[in-house]
């Protein structure tokens, strides 16, 4: 009976101490997820000298951290911890936005950038975030001297 007790008190104090180590890990804010980009975007999304700018805000929309990867390819798994903190506070319900561009400017969006975001709320130890790039600015161009194109045929 005390083999008993002595092995059920070390496995529990082995439980209790990798708890503990797991908490010591995981930290105050650490977020992990995919970013995804449909085929009709990823040529341009994987262009060279493109970065991809993972942004998360607070309720004010305000960046509370921030995570860039230079020419990024997808899906592009991604991990934003304690380092990637601007705020030293991070409480409550957070946003996760994506701009993927080749200009470096965050919160500028210009022609041809893509961007998207996470499509609920995420806490600040969120894991497996999903996150679709899908929305791209800039209007779409016709191909030029390209014969039997609508567009073009249309006006005459």
């Amino acid at each position: 009976m005390k083999k008993l007790l002595t092995a059920v008190a070390l496995a529990s104090m082995a439980v209790c101490v990798l708890c503990a180590a797991r908490r010591v890990n995981e930290g105050r804010f650490n977020v992990t997820g995919t970013i995804t980009v449909p085929d009709r975007l990823s040529k341009v999304a994987e262009a060279d000298n493109n970065s991809c700018a993972i942004i998360v805000k607070n309720a004010a929309d305000v960046p509370v951290a921030i995570k860039r990867v230079v020419n990024p390819k997808f899906p592009l798994e991604f991990n934003l911890g304690e380092e990637d903190l601007l705020a030293a506070d991070v409480d409550g319900d957070l946003k996760l936005e994506v701009q993927i561009n080749n200009h470096g400017k965050l919160g500028v969006i210009e022609e041809g950038d893509i961007f998207g975001s996470a499509s609920d709320t995420i806490k600040p130890n969120a894991k497996n975030v999903l996150v679709q790039a899908d929305k791209m600015t800039g209007m779409p161009k016709l191909a030029r001297n390209a014969r039997g194109n609508f567009f073009r045929t249309a006006a005459r």
